[in-house]
C-alpha cells in the first residue's frame, strides 16, 4: 500500500489511483488515525496556550487582573451591539425629526449631568479653602443646597423664570404644570413656556437643565459666607434665592423679559447665574462681617485653608463641568456649536490660569496655588456669556483679562474688610461682570457662525464694538449689569436683614472658635486628628503677606 504521504501528494496532483476495497478500508482507517492525531495535537497546543495565558495573567498586578473581566464584557457587548445594529429592523413610524429630538434630548441630559457634578467640585473647592474644623459644615451646605433648590425651583422658580407672564415676571407653569406640547418649536409650540420654544426637547429635559443652573447660583453664596454663618439661616436664604430672587432676574433675560427685548445677550449665564450669585454672596459676607482674627491692627491676617489637594481636585471637577455648562446651553446636538463653545471655554480657562499665575507672581511675590485655581475659574466665568459668539483669539483675551482681574479683586475686597474665604465675589461677581461686557466688545455679529440664526434661518446675535458693531450691543449689556446687580443687592439685602433680625445669621464667637463642625453638626470631618481651637491658632497659622492678605488655601 502506498504510504499516506504518497497518497496525499498524488491527491494534490490529481493522480489518485483507483483503490480496491481492501485498500480503501485501510486508507480510511489510516486517515481516521491521522485525523485523531491532528485533533490531539490541536488540543495539546490549545492547552499549552491557555497555560501560557494563565501564567501571564498571574504575573499581572491585582488591579490589571480585575480589569480583564470588564474588558471582556466590553468586547462581548460591543460585538453584540454591532450584530444587533446590522440585523435589527427599523422601527415603523420613526422619522428624522424623532431621531433629532432623541439626540438633542440625550445631549441636554448629559450636559445637565456634567453641571450637576459641579456640586462635587464646589464641595471640594470650598472645603479645601476653609479650615479643618469647618469641613463638615461646608460639605453639608453644598450637599443639601441642591436638594433644596430642586424643590424650590420645581414648585415656583421655574414658573417665575420661564412661565408666560409679563416682561418682569412669569405667572404660570408652577409645579411644572400647564399646557405644553414640547418638543414642538417656534409657532408650532403651544404651551405656557413660550420663552423656551426655541429648543426641540421635552419639557422635562428643559426643566432638568435649568434646575442644575439654579442650584449653581445658590452654591456660589456658600463659599463667601463660610466658617461663621448659621446652618439654618443659609438653608432659608438658599430657598428664597433659588425660589424667588434668581428666577425673577432670570426671567428678564432668558424668560423673554424686558432685557431680552432690549437686546441683552448672556449665552450661558455670566450675569444670570454668576454675577447674580456673586452679588448675593457679597451682601452676605458684608452683613456677616469678617471671621475672628482676619483683620488686626490694620493688617490682613491670612487664614490658610486646610487641604489644597482637594481644593485643586474641586477646580478640575468644575473645569470639567463647564463643558456641560457652556456647550449644553445650545440645548441641541449641534456638533459645530458644541465643539466651538467647548474650545472657547477651555481657551479662556487656560488663559485665566496663566494670567493669574503671572500676575500673582509679579504683584504678590509668589505663584500662589489658590490664585492659579481661581484664575482658571475666573477665565471660565468670564467667557460664559460670550462663548458662542466669539473666536478662539477673543476667548484667550477674555480669559487673560479675567485672570488679572481676579488677583487685584481679592486685594480690593480685603481693603474693604469684606471677608470671603474662597474668593467667590472675585471670581463670580467681578469676572461675571467682565464676561457680560465682553459680549458687547468681542462678538462677531449676526450670523457670524452657522448657529447664530433664528428658527426661520435669519441671522441673529450680538455684534461687538471691536468687530464693527458700535455701541448697539455694549449699551444693553451695561444696562443689564446695573439692573440685575441692583435687583440682586436689593432682594438679597432684604433676605439677609430679615434673617438677621429674626434668627440671627452668625454663630457665637465661642462656636466660631470651636468650629462649626462641632457647634452645628456635632461631628468632625477627620476624627482622630487635632482640630484648630483657641485664638492662638490664628497667630500660629496666619502669615501676613502684606499686599495679598491671602494664603495657600484661602483667597478672601
Amino acid at each position: 500500500m502506498p504510504s499516506l504521504t504518497k497518497y496525499w501528494i498524488m491527491l494534490k496532483q490529481g493522480l489518485m489511483p483507483k483503490l480496491s476495497k481492501t485498500q480503501s478500508k485501510r486508507t480510511d482507517n489510516s486517515a481516521l488515525a491521522l485525523s485523531q492525531l491532528n485533533w490531539q495535537g490541536t488540543v495539546r497546543r490549545t492547552a499549552k496556550s491557555f497555560r501560557q495565558l494563565q501564567l501571564t495573567i498571574k504575573r499581572l498586578s491585582p488591579s490589571w487582573q480585575a480589569c480583564l473581566p470588564i474588558a471582556s464584557l466590553i468586547v462581548l457587548f460591543s460585538a453584540y451591539a454591532a450584530v444587533a445594529q446590522d440585523t435589527a429592523p427599523t422601527a415603523p413610524g420613526i422619522t428624522t425629526t424623532d431621531l433629532k429630538v432623541a439626540m438633542d434630548t440625550l445631549w441636554v441630559a448629559i450636559a445637565a449631568f456634567l453641571v450637576f457634578f459641579m456640586n462635587a467640585g464646589f464641595c471640594m473647592l470650598e472645603t479645601g479653602f476653609c479650615r479643618q474644623k469647618n469641613a463638615v459644615n461646608v460639605l453639608a451646605k453644598n450637599l443639601i443646597v441642591f436638594a433644596l433648590a430642586t424643590i424650590a425651583f420645581w414648585a415656583i422658580g421655574f414658573g417665575l423664570m420661564f412661565g408666560d407672564g409679563n416682561d418682569f415676571i412669569g405667572t404660570s407653569g408652577f409645579f411644572l404644570n400647564g399646557t405644553d406640547n414640547s418638543p414642538a418649536i417656534g409657532e408650532a409650540y403651544q404651551g405656557v413656556f413660550s420663552s423656551l420654544n426655541w429648543t426641540g426637547v421635552p419639557l422635562n429635559a428643559k426643566f432638568l437643565f435649568q434646575l442644575v443652573f439654579a442650584g449653581t447660583a445658590a452654591t456660589i453664596v456658600s463659599g463667601a459666607v463660610a466658617e461663621r454663618i448659621k446652618f439654618l439661616d443659609f438653608l432659608i436664604f438658599s430657598i428664597l434665592l433659588v425660589g424667588i430672587a434668581y428666577p425673577i432676574s432670570g426671567h428678564w433675560i432668558w424668560g423673554g423679559g424686558w432685557l431680552a427685548d432690549m437686546g441683552f445677550y448672556d449665552f450661558a449665564g455670566s450675569t444670570v447665574i454668576h454675577s447674580f450669585g456673586g452679588w448675593a454672596a457679597l451682601m452676605g459676607a458684608a452683613f456677616l462681617g469678617p471671621r475672628i482674627g482676619r483683620y488686626q491692627d490694620g493688617q490682613v491676617i491670612a487664614i490658610p485653608g486646610h487641604n489644597m489637594s482637594i481644593a485643586t481636585l474641586g477646580c478640575l471637577i468644575l473645569w470639567l463641568g463647564w463643558f456641560g455648562f457652556n456647550p449644553g446651553s445650545t440645548m441641541a446636538a449641534d456638533p459645530n456649536a458644541i465643539t466651538h463653545i467647548a474650545l472657547t471655554t477651555n481657551m479662556a480657562g487656560s488663559a485665566g490660569a496663566i494670567a493669574a499665575t503671572i500676575t500673582a507672581w509679579l504683584y504678590l511675590g509668589k505663584p500662589d496655588l489658590s490664585m492659579i485655581i481661581n484664575g482658571v475659574l475666573a477665565g471660565l466665568v468670564g467667557v460664559t456669556a460670550s462663548c458662542a459668539y466669539v473666536s478662539m483669539t477673543s476667548a484667550l483675551i477674555i480669559g487673560v483679562i479675567a485672570g488679572v482681574l481676579v488677583v487685584f479683586s481679592v486685594t480690593f475686597f480685603d481693603k474693604l474688610k469684606i471677608d470671603d474665604p474662597v474668593g467667590a465675589t472675585s471670581v463670580h461677581l467681578v469676572c461675571g461682570i467682565w464676561g457680560t461686557l465682553a459680549v458687547g466688545l468681542f462678538s462677531v455679529g449676526p450670523g457670524g457662525y452657522p448657529w447664530m440664526v433664528d428658527l426661520a434661518g435669519k441671522p441673529v446675535g450680538p455684534h461687538g464694538l471691536l468687530f464693527g458693531g458700535g455701541l448697539g450691543t455694549l449699551i444693553p449689556q451695561l444696562i443689564g449689569i446695573i439692573s440685575v446687580g441692583g435687583m440682586a443687592v436689593l432682594v438679597s439685602s432684604i433676605f439677609w436683614l430679615a434673617l438677621k433680625a429674626t434668627l440671627g445669621i452668625r454663630v457665637t464667637p465661642e462656636e466660631e472658635m470651636e468650629g462649626l463642625d462641632i457647634a452645628e453638626h456635632g461631628m468632625e470631618a477627620y476624627s482622630g486628628f487635632s482640630n484648630e481651637t483657641g485664638s492662638g491658632a490664628f497667630a500660629e497659622a496666619g502669615i501676613d503677606r502684606g499686599k495679598g492678605g491671602f494664603s495657600g488655601g484661602v483667597i478672601s
